[in-house]
């Protein structure tokens, strides 16, 4: 073996690694997120009932929750490309490596960051949508 193919070894066995540790986070945070969206829902559960019971249809519920939940994990994605780009600036002047910034890897992670938010928040957004809103009106 040469040290191009060791070279090459230990970039694919990092690259899998920092995949393992992205796939784990956007599970966690996915998890947060409809978490925090089942709360809303919960707390939020005599709006829910107004909205309903002034006409509102399923859909409109739905749209809305998922909205927030899409917001939501956008938000974070941004909070994360902008300290990802942030760190790839300052790494090459404080360690002298050199760092790309790709803007297929920037695009790509707010589509997933979309993608995160209509998964994890569709069920919260189902919820919402169904709940009866007289049964919602008189939740305390």
């Amino acid at each position: 073996m040469t040290d191009i193919d060791d070279a090459a070894n230990t970039n694919s066995t990092m690259t899998l690694l920092v995949a393992c540790i992205a796939s784990v986070s956007l599970l966690v945070g996915g998890i947060g997120i409809m978490n925090i969206m089942l709360v809303s829902v919960t707390e939020r559960t005599r709006e829910i009932g107004i909205r309903m019971a002034i006409g509102a249809r399923s859909s409109a519920v739905k749209t809305q929750f998922l909205i927030e939940s899409i917001v939501l994990s956008l938000t974070g994605g941004l909070v994360g490309i902008v300290l990802g780009v942030v760190l790839s600036l300052l790494i090459p002047k404080l360690l002298g490596w050199p760092t790309l910034i790709s803007t297929m890897a920037i695009i790509g992670s707010v589509v997933f960051s979309a993608a995160v938010g209509i998964f994890f928040g569709y069920y919260p957004a189902r919820k919402a949508a169904a709940l009866d809103p007289i049964e919602a009106l008189r939740y305390e």
